[in-house]
């Protein structure tokens, strides 16, 4: 979200500013957090850190051979896949926006989730 910290607010964890074990919110380490229930970051996103990890469109791979242009890297037969933001149940050092967890696609739990999104026109953003 435009910054060069851990989190979106800044480099320590601190206290109710996200949903994780050792976050200090009303939620930690026991569920999720209703959507919305900490503020946004600079682009106006919620929960970005913490609450469940997110699939990404991204094969899970070394940056060396990622697109140059910022696309997702392309899906290949076996390929895992990016998952981004920590958890309600797991270490806050989890969360930092440098974090890539990989899966294989159709792993299932109640750590994760999906976040809805759609692209915007240049003029929009």
């Amino acid at each position: 979200a435009g910054t060069t910290t851990a989190y979106a607010w800044g480099d320590e964890v601190g206290e109710n500013n996200a949903n994780c074990r050792g976050c200090k919110s009303q939620w930690e380490g026991n569920q999720t957090a209703p959507a919305g229930s900490f503020k946004p970051n600079a682009f106006g996103l919620h929960d970005m850190h913490g609450n469940v990890s997110e699939w990404v469109e991204d094969c899970h791979g070394d940056y060396a051979n990622a697109p140059s242009d910022g696309s997702a890297a392309p899906v290949t037969q076996g390929c895992t896949r990016v998952l981004r933001g920590g958890a309600w149940s797991i270490n806050p050092k989890l969360m930092r926006a440098a974090v890539r967890l990989r899966e294989v696609p159709d792993f299932r739990t109640i750590i994760i989730g999906f976040r809805v999104a759609r692209s915007l026109s240049p003029a929009a953003k």
